[in-house]
């Protein structure tokens, strides 16, 4: 039977990989193992792919599958290469006295061109895991190695922080390189060795303690790096420059004591390889500050800063912060072009719309009209302050006053048809207050039944899900897949789906939730209460909740029309396109 020896610290520690009958039928936990994903993967695999072998056994909430078909599918849509990988040895351990390390005895000399997505949705994501995986989307797909090249390719973070950003890496590229990266707080850097040991390729890489700019432990990797991926620390913003005044790694030039991202940018760059790529997270101060401006001239005009991507506000570790991607590229030979791209997605509703893909990112860059993308000549960046920010030279598609008018118009019967059906209701005869029944009551009497996390939910299904969202009915489409915690299935002659998501939805909302995954745990979700309604009651109450979630989805569209309408007019009245209207002498409420 094939097993994966895993090395924790001197210990050897065998587990199976399938279960005991390898050419019978296997669990989705097994399946996981064989695949070298984690159990939501598969999960989802289940729900986005028709294709996938339906269970042969088992009970619904821990279905059994065919070993071979499962085998045949995995082949079938690319991901094979992960049995392959399945059995890998060594994996990396952390050792905080001085550097955390694994070797790999099988690493390939060049680094795997072919993507191995992350199985999670992006719903799943913080906006720091977002932020990370669109960092490395503009990775290119593949890095040719260099002659010398002995081991696997290197991609450093010298600020790792938990390690979020080596991780996208490892999700992407799969497991032939090294990971290797730097992470001043010492309990932080443990999290990062930790998240890496427990990823789901077995992955080489290496953590150190240290502020890797003032203390470089990473200094056997300078010019050796295909790739970095850095997002700032927090306090970046100033350095001891008298004490660096002469370091070759700003051959950029000296940043000023305030300007500590411009030290930080460049001992990033003072790692990569010839042709390798940097992505860095830098602020929009720094894009414009004048202290920095012969910082920011010097890689213009070397052709080193290749794009400069504009990111909405809150995307990534801090909430509140707005940041740029300065990608830089190291020369290998080739001439570099005489433009940087500028892309601007400040404007973007949501996060989840930044592409976390290298197709999208090359969609975008060949933006045709100019609204999120432009290349601007070195010569027209160098003549001034070598300004940087994409909103001063990416243009929005201009709008039209009769553009606006129209839509003005349909908003304005759309508002008043809405106001003419807000809902109206009445004071309830009797007493107000409800009988109450526990989840764990309804379960023990079979009236709803919490299923396995990897069952397929499907339609009237019950939803918890992660990151503090309310319960959902499920609709039996891909809607669905969206950040699953548990799934309960509903006898649906008792009990009205919307009806318990409702009122659950209050009970969730009063309990503490203590998990990373912002969800309730089955223990808590046991302890929630239903009210005692009949049938009939749960009818009328459903309906109920049901016009008033469709409400709540149509004001909240014509919310985000409206104050799209608003910036757009607001824009077109500042750049001329438009002019003031009649003056409104009605008076409003």
């Amino acid at each position: 039977m094939f097993t994966r020896v895993r090395r924790l610290g001197r210990d050897l520690v065998t587990s199976p990989l399938v279960s005991p009958d390898e050419t019978g039928e296997i669990t989705a936990a097994a399946i996981a193992r064989l695949a070298g994903v984690g159990r939501a993967a598969v999960s989802n695999w289940r729900r986005r792919y028709p294709q996938f072998p339906q269970p042969v056994g088992g009970t619904r909430s821990s279905p059994t599958f065919s070993r071979i078909a499962v085998e045949a599918w995995l082949a079938a849509t690319g991901k094979a290469h992960q049995l392959a990988t399945a059995g890998r040895t060594e994996t990396g351990t952390q050792s905080l006295d001085g550097a955390s390390s694994s070797d790999d005895e099988h690493c390939e000399s060049s680094w795997r061109s072919s993507e191995t997505t992350a199985e999670r949705g992006v719903a799943d994501l913080t906006a720091g895991q977002m932020m990370a995986r669109a960092m490395v989307s503009l990775l290119p797909r593949s890095t040719s190695a260099s002659a010398e090249d002995a081991d696997a390719p290197v991609v450093l973070d010298p600020a790792c922080a938990d390690a979020t950003r080596l991780m996208a890496v490892a999700d992407r590229f799969g497991d032939h390189l090294r990971l290797v990266g730097q992470e001043a707080d010492e309990p932080t850097a443990a999290t990062a060795a930790l998240n890496l040991r427990s990823a789901a390729h077995d992955v080489s890489y290496e953590i150190h303690v240290g502020d890797s700019l003032l203390d470089n432990r990473l200094s056997r990797y300078l010019g050796t790096a295909a790739a970095v991926v850095c997002d700032l620390p927090s306090d970046h913003s100033r350095w001891p420059s008298a004490g660096l005044a002469a370091d070759p790694r700003w051959r950029f030039g000296t940043p000023e004591r305030r300007d500590g991202e411009l030290a930080w940018v460049q001992h990033c760059y003072a790692f990569l390889r010839p042709g390798g790529v940097a992505v860095v997270a830098m602020s929009l101060r720094m894009c414009v500050q004048p202290s920095g401006r012969h910082v920011r001239a010097a890689l213009v005009q070397s052709g080193v800063l290749r794009e400069v991507i504009a990111l909405p506000r809150g995307f990534g570790s801090l909430s509140d912060a707005q940041l740029c991607l300065w990608v830089l590229r190291r020369s290998g030979g080739t001439v570099a072009p005489p433009a940087v791209r500028m892309i601007d997605v400040s404007g973007v509703e949501t996060g989840a719309e930044v592409p976390q893909d290298f197709a999208a990112w090359q969609q975008l860059f060949a933006n045709a009209d100019g609204s999120f993308s432009r290349s601007v000549l070195r010569e027209d960046l160098l003549d001034g302050d070598t300004e940087l920010l994409p909103s001063r030279h990416v243009t929005p598609v201009e709008v039209r006053a009769e553009d606006l008018s129209g839509v003005t118009a349909r908003l304005q019967a759309v508002y008043a048809r809405i106001g003419r059906g807000l809902p109206s209701f009445v004071s309830p005869a009797g007493s107000a207050r409800h009988d109450y029944v526990t989840v764990a009551e309804l379960e023990r009497s079979g009236a709803l039944t919490i299923l396995s996390r990897d069952a397929t939910p499907r339609a009237g299904d019950l939803l918890l899900r992660t990151m503090g969202r309310p319960p959902v009915v499920a609709t039996g489409t891909a809607a669905d897949d969206s950040g699953v915690a548990q799934v309960v299935e509903l006898d649906a002659s008792l009990l009205d789906g919307d009806v318990v998501a409702m009122f659950l939805r209050a009970e969730l909302a009063a309990l503490p939730v203590a998990n990373t995954l912002g969800a309730p745990s089955r223990e808590d979700l046991r302890r929630c209460r239903l009210p005692r309604m009949s049938r009939a009651e749960q009818r009328r109450y459903g309906e109920e909740f049901r016009r008033l979630r469709e409400l709540a989805d149509a004001l909240q569209t014509l919310a985000t029309v409206s104050e799209n309408v608003i910036e757009k007019t607001v824009h077109g009245l500042i750049s001329g396109v438009l002019s003031p209207g009649a003056a409104h002498d009605e008076e409003t409420d």
